[in-house]
């Protein structure tokens, strides 16, 4: 795998920590004592699944995952 690729592909699991944590703490400032595994299923705590901030910040997390999917995906040809 070329250097620029794996570097590109690091950054982007630093980014995808940093966004977990920010989720992690939007949904506990909503849901106070929610854990990592809990907001995995946000339609089980309706002041999640109802919040456009934390669907936004969700919607960010999910979009760097798939980005990390496409780049190893690239990486493995």
């Amino acid at each position: 795998m070329p250097t620029e690729l794996q570097e590109a592909i690091e950054e982007l699991e630093r980014m995808i920590g940093q966004q977990r944590e920010r989720c992690l703490s939007l949904a506990r400032r909503l849901v106070p004592g929610l854990t990592a595994d809990d907001i995995t299923q946000p339609h089980d705590y309706p002041e999640l699944s109802q919040n456009w901030h934390w669907n936004y910040e969700d919607g960010l997390l999910a979009g760097l995952l798939a980005a990390q999917l496409t780049l190893r995906r690239v990486g493995r040809k």
